[in-house]
């Protein structure tokens, strides 16, 4: 099973873990019903995993005016379908399903979103996301005058550049290290919960 999760060491129990990280894992298991995989790649380097996860809930669970939860993670689809990222792209796919309530969005967002059935201010902001991950990300004048016209503020901006710039780091992490996402993944928010087999 190790293979499926990194090229690299991993705990063989969380008993081996710094009770900090191991908390951290635990919580998330019981709100889950499972432990991603990748909180056991990153718990390869304890230090690194506290940093990795400080700034992922800064980023990602920041209360932000006009970004929602549905709408970081079609960012993180984006930025990780576009990096190639299997992992995330499965993993955030099933958090785009949830928060927006929307089946179909994650799959389209991971294909092309720009054919896709979105809304132009989506659209919009994802080809923003695209551009500070995978272009060069200069943030000129005329960026800025189309994403404030489209309703985004500048701390938007910066959360949608963070966002794409993370998840880059993030892709490249896990792709590295051959970790595979959990099968739990695939069918999270495609049934009704009560179908889900303890899947959260």
């Amino acid at each position: 099973m190790s293979s499926l999760i990194s090229r690299f060491s991993v705990p063989n129990s969380l008993n081996e873990l710094p009770d900090d990280i191991r908390n951290s894992i635990l919580k998330v298991q019981e709100k889950a019903g499972f432990v991603p995989n990748v909180f056991l790649v990153l718990a390869h380097r304890p230090d690194e995993f506290r940093a990795f996860f400080a700034y992922h809930d800064a980023l990602m669970e920041r209360e932000s005016d006009t970004l929602t939860k549905a709408e970081k993670e079609m960012i993180v689809v984006a930025t990780s379908a576009r990096n190639h990222c299997l992992y995330c792209v499965v993993a955030h796919g099933a958090l785009v399903r949830i928060y927006s309530k929307d089946p179909l969005l994650a799959d389209n967002v991971a294909i092309n979103h720009r054919v896709a059935d979105l809304s132009e201010r989506h659209r919009l902001m994802l080809d923003f996301a695209l551009h500070c991950a995978i272009d060069i990300g200069e943030f000129c004048l005329a960026w800025q005058e189309r994403m404030e016209s489209a309703g985004f503020t500048l701390e938007d901006c910066w959360d949608i550049g963070a966002i794409a710039a993370f998840f880059g780091m993030s892709n490249r992490l896990v792709t590295m290290a051959g970790t595979l996402p959990n099968p739990e993944f695939y069918l999270m928010g495609r049934q009704p919960r009560a179908d889900m087999s303890g899947a959260s």
